[in-house]
């Protein structure tokens, strides 16, 4: 009835947006089942994707360097 997102009341579009942005990331790229990363816990589902952009940040610097040379 009215546009306005309520906190109190559940979680925010935009956080549950962030959620599913997690939860692609491991599912795609880590190969984690649906199942398996949305029953971490929010902590180490936050450190898993953090680890796996970190994981693709040193992987795409050493093509980078390895084109150069």
């Amino acid at each position: 009835m009215f546009p306005s997102e309520l906190a109190f009341f559940g979680l925010t579009s935009k956080y549950i947006e962030a959620i599913y942005e997690q939860l692609f990331l491991l599912k795609h790229f880590g190969g984690w089942s649906f199942m398996e990363a949305y029953n971490l816990p929010i902590g180490l589902r936050t450190w898993f994707v953090e680890r796996l952009q970190k994981q693709y940040d040193e992987e795409a610097k050493a093509m980078k360097k390895a084109r150069k040379n």
